[in-house]
C-alpha cells in the first residue's frame, strides 16, 4: 500500500516539509490549480510541481484532480475540444511520472456540505451535511460557499448551467460518461496511467441535478462501460459511506478483488437517523465506518494501490482549508498505518 497526502500547492498552509515528517508517508497528491478547467496544463507547471515534491523527499505519482469540463458532462458539441485537451493532459502527466489520475463526473458541484465548521462535542470542528439544511438551500441565490467550485462560477453563469442541465437526466449523463471514457481510456492505457473516478459526494441527487456514481449497482455499470483495468475507482469510504444503503466493507472487498480500485480515500462519517451525516475522526468508534474491516478487506486482496487519509477535523486550534488541516489528517494517517502494520504481523 502506498500512503499519500493531499497538498494544495505553495499557498497551502500545510507545507511539504510537515507532510514529510509523517512516518510512512510516500506520495503527494496534488494538481495544477492555475489553469482554467478544460485547458491543457503547461509542461512548466507540471514539472514545477514534480520538482517541489521531489525536493521535499516525496514522490510525484498521483494527481487529484484533472477536472472534467461541464461541456463534456452536458454532451455539448464543444466536448470534442475539451476531451482532446484531457487526453493531452494524460500524456503530459504520464511523461512526468504520474501513474493514477483521480477525477469525478459530478454535475456542477464537487463535494457538498451544509456547514464547514460544525463544532463537535469535543470542541473540534468538522464538515457536515444536514438534509434539512440542504433541502432549504438554493445555490442560485448564492447560499453555498464551498471549496472547489464556488470561485468557478458567477451567479449568472451558474443559472445558465442549471438551465442546460434541465435537459440532462441520469441516462443522458450515463451516455455522456460512456462517450468520455471510450475516448480517454485508450490513451490512458497507451501511456500507462490508471483513471480513477471518485464517487458522488453525497451519493444522491442534489438541487435537482443527477448523480450516478453512487452505489454498488451503478459502480458495476460504470466499470462495464469500458471493461478495462485502466478504468477504475477512487474508492472514497466517506462519500459512499454517507449513504446508509452502501455496504462499504463489502464493496471494498469486491472491487479490490477485481483490481479496479486504484486509489483509496479513507475517512469516517457519522450517519444520523434522517440520512444526514457528520465527518468525524478516522478512529472507527467516532463514526459509522468500520475502518479496521475496510483495511482488512484491502489486505486480504493484497491491495498495492494508493491510499490517503481523507477529510479531517480542525483540532488543536488549527486554521486553514476546511477538511484539509494537517493535524487530524496526520492522526488519520498514523491510525491507518498502524492497522496496516498490525495486519502484516498477524
Amino acid at each position: 500500500m502506498k500512503f499519500s497526502f493531499r497538498w494544495y500547492g505553495e499557498e497551502d498552509p500545510v507545507k511539504l516539509q510537515y507532510i514529510r515528517q509523517i512516518p510512512g508517508m510516500r506520495s503527494i497528491v496534488t494538481a495544477v490549480y492555475d489553469v482554467p478547467v478544460g485547458e491543457v496544463w503547461s509542461t512548466y507547471s507540471i514539472t514545477r510541481l514534480k520538482e517541489q515534491v521531489e525536493q521535499a523527499g516525496l514522490i510525484f505519482d498521483v494527481i487529484e484532480s484533472v477536472p472534467v469540463h461541464e461541456d463534456i458532462k452536458l454532451g455539448l458539441p464543444t466536448r470534442v475540444k475539451y476531451i482532446e485537451n484531457y487526453k493531452e493532459n494524460i500524456r503530459r502527466l504520464s511523461k512526468a511520472g504520474i501513474k493514477v489520475i483521480c477525477y469525478n463526473f459530478m454535475p456542477v458541484f464537487d463535494w457538498t456540505r451544509t456547514q464547514l465548521d460544525k463544532v463537535l462535542a469535543d470542541g473540534s470542528t468538522a464538515l457536515v451535511c444536514y438534509k434539512e439544511q440542504l433541502e432549504k438551500m438554493d445555490p442560485l441565490r448564492g447560499e453555498l460557499s464551498l471549496p472547489g467550485w464556488d470561485s468557478s462560477y458567477t451567479k449568472d453563469t451558474l443559472a445558465g448551467i442549471f438551465e442546460q442541465y434541465a435537459m440532462v437526466d441520469e441516462e443522458t449523463l450515463w451516455s455522456n460518461l460512456e462517450y468520455f471514457l471510450k475516448e480517454i481510456i485508450p490513451v490512458a492505457e497507451e501511456y500507462d496511467v490508471k483513471m480513477a473516478i471518485h464517487p458522488d459526494d453525497p451519493p444522491y441527487p442534489i438541487f435537482g441535478l443527477p448523480r450516478i456514481i453512487t452505489d454498488e449497482k451503478n459502480i458495476d455499470r460504470f466499470l462495464k462501460l469500458v471493461d478495462n483495468q485502466y478504468n477504475g475507482l477512487t474508492f472514497c469510504t466517506g462519500s459512499l459511506g454517507s449513504g446508509s444503503f452502501n455496504d462499504v466493507v463489502k464493496m471494498v472487498d469486491k472491487y479490490a478483488s477485481m483490481g479496479r480500485i486504484h486509489f483509496m480515500h479513507i475517512r469516517n462519517v457519522k450517519l444520523l437517523a434522517d440520512g444526514s451525516f457528520e465527518e468525524s475522526a478516522h478512529y472507527s468508534p467516532c463514526g459509522s465506518m468500520d475502518i479496521v474491516e475496510i483495511m482488512k478487506a484491502l489486505y486480504k486482496n493484497k491491495y498495492d494501490g494508493y491510499v490517503r487519509p481523507d477529510h479531517g477535523r480542525m483540532i488543536w486550534g488549527e486554521t486553514g482549508r476546511p477538511g484539509y488541516g494537517l493535524y487530524d489528517r496526520a492522526l488519520g494517517a498514523m491510525y491507518l498505518t498502524g492497522i496496516w502494520e498490525t495486519l502484516g504481523k498477524e
